[in-house]
């Protein structure tokens, strides 16, 4: 009997164990479907990438904000760019797109330059901090570069992509987190 009473409690203890990390996992992951341990939510206030003045997050409150990560160094954020450039100007207005030059060497203002970010209507900000200029993509737990953080109007993550995104998913991914066409 006291055998069995310990199997018991053995069994109840080792499962409570089990959903009490399980709830962890979520609630570290910020329930977010797209990129592992991204946690809730993740604000920001970085300075521009032209050097006057900040970009912050709460400035855009009361609208969808993409923020794309990349570096001029990273082979598919050249490939991603100029589709990224190009919705973002068709979808001006509606969504505000957030390019964040980040684990960089200080080519980023170049890149963007050279891809008319700043013209297709991207706000440009240097990410800082972290272990290389990093602190964002840091707190996104981004996997590498390029990496998209799709924010809704109260600034909650709702998405995060670990890769590069093609044109016609953005479109898609801003009709169904937005309900926008771009």
């Amino acid at each position: 009997m006291l055998a069995s009473v310990r199997r018991i409690v053995l069994w109840v203890g080792g499962a409570l164990v089990v959903g009490a990390l399980a709830v962890g996992v979520v609630v570290a992951s910020g329930g977010s479907s797209g990129g592992p341990g991204v946690t809730q939510p993740t604000r920001f206030d970085l300075p521009r990438l032209d050097g006057t003045g900040r970009v912050q997050l709460a400035a855009f409150r009361g609208t969808p904000v993409v923020v794309d990560l990349f570096a001029s160094w990273c082979t598919a954020c050249r490939t991603e760019l100029p589709s990224m450039a190009a919705v973002a100007k068709r979808a001006a207005g509606k969504v505000i797109f957030v390019g964040v030059d980040s684990v960089d060497s200080g080519r980023g203002a170049a890149m963007a330059r050279e891809f008319g970010l700043a013209s297709a209507g991207f706000v440009l900000a240097r990410d800082v901090g972290g272990a290389q200029g990093s602190g964002l993509h840091d707190a996104l737990n981004a996997l590498g570069m390029p990496a998209t953080a799709f924010y809704d109007a109260t600034g909650k993550i709702l998405f995060m992509a670990n890769e590069a995104i093609p044109e016609a998913t953005l479109v898609a991914k801003l009709r169904e987190l937005y309900g926008i066409t771009a």
